[in-house]
């Protein structure tokens, strides 16, 4: 163990609370210098420093714990050596709770026009300009920002991956993480290791021991929802979950449906994160207990109900469907705002009450009435 891994004990902590007696779903406390974080929570996205059309202190208001900023985005712009002249991300978007940075490592997935290489990953900016995210660069960034949680900078494998490609990658992935333990020198940052292996059980299991040799604060399953569909990326969570060590936090990255989210807490995962609520909110749809309401449709112009009547949103207590409606109707901007303020209360919600039935040893008949509720309006 490194000295930094030492010290950030000091800093850095999780206690898991109460374990489901009829399930593998938990309840935890993550602690950092921010704030705490009760478990199991979801993430609310802010790739640029920002969730979209909510302002923060909206965010304050609803008591969300954390939220998910991204590396590369920031990194090109305004560029993390300005944010740390600015104190940091925390007070540079003056949000003072929690901040947990993506490495990058996904853009290595999504963008089209990159190069992998030992060094790292080179891409091609809107301008054509070539820019290399390497480990180094990527927990150098993440430091400039002042993240509480750093993700260690990885290849988020494509699916579907050969077994050579796959056994390739996470070789290198494993070089990688050596390199950003070596680059990180802030003991008030956690860094998360990421677990990868596409759908090969050998090379999940071979990965979880090669991080879980590093000691570090925290471990994410990455590499799911790339097109993998529902029933394999439940296989890879089923599977892999149990390697995780049991006293440190477990995270599945980029998983945002709501019957996904209960399939990763039933299996024991404490955190997760996805541009789902807030996307779709945008687009004009909308959770709600009842299944998702596509608030455009021409029912919902004389409807006078809230969103999700059983929701104490500030959407919920003061609008009707009818009025949100008509304002994505006319293009305006508050359509989105109410949108996404309720959606994302929605999740936090259903975070809450899948924590409050695992303390009481009830998860699994929360999430059977759960999804019977939300399956039954299917044709919305």
């Amino acid at each position: 163990m490194s000295r930094i891994q030492d010290q950030v004990k000091e800093y850095f902590s999780f206690e898991l609370t109460h374990v489901d007696k009829n399930s593998k779903a938990r309840a935890g406390v993550i602690r950092t210098p921010n704030g705490d974080i009760p478990t199991p929570v979801f993430m609310p996205v802010g790739t640029h420093g920002a969730v979209k059309a909510l302002q923060p202190s909206v965010l304050e208001d609803m008591d969300t714990k954390i939220i998910l900023s991204n590396t590369y985005h920031l990194h090109l712009s305004p560029g993390s050596d300005l944010i740390k002249k600015a104190g940091g991300l925390h007070k540079w978007m003056n949000w003072p709770r929690p901040i947990l940075t993506d490495s990058g490592g996904f853009q290595v997935f999504s963008l089209q026009k990159k190069a992998i290489k030992e060094e790292g990953a080179e891409f091609r900016d809107q301008k054509g300009k070539s820019i290399l995210l390497s480990p180094e660069t990527s927990i150098e960034i993440q430091q400039n920002l002042g993240s509480d949680i750093m993700m260690a900078f990885d290849e988020c494998i494509p699916y579907p991956a050969s077994k050579k490609y796959t056994k390739d990658s996470i070789d290198r992935t494993h070089r990688w993480l050596d390199r950003c333990i070596n680059s990180w020198t802030n003991p008030k940052q956690a860094l998360f290791g990421i677990i990868q292996g596409s759908t090969y059980d050998e090379y999940r299991s071979e990965c979880a021991e090669e991080l879980i040799k590093r000691d570090l604060p925290g471990y994410a399953i990455g590499g799911v929802s790339v097109g993998e569909g529902p029933e394999l990326m439940e296989k890879i969570v089923t599977y892999t979950a149990p390697l995780m060590p049991v006293d440190k936090p477990r995270y599945v990255m980029g998983v945002g449906n709501p019957e996904d989210l209960l399939m990763i807490w039933e299996n024991g995962i404490d955190m997760s994160d996805c541009i789902i609520p807030t996307k779709f909110a945008r687009g004009g749809t909308l959770f709600t207990n009842r299944g998702k309401i596509r608030i455009k449709h021409k029912n919902y112009r004389r409807d006078f109900y809230p969103i999700d009547p059983n929701c104490d949103c500030y959407t919920c207590k003061n609008f009707t469907r009818s009025y949100v409606k008509h304002l994505f109707d006319s293009n305006e901007i508050l359509g989105a705002i109410l949108a996404t303020a309720h959606n994302i209360a929605f999740y936090k919600s259903l975070a809450e009450r899948a924590r409050e039935a695992i303390l009481e040893n009830r998860f699994t008949e929360f999430k059977k009435e759960f999804l019977e509720n939300y399956n039954s309006s299917k044709n919305n």
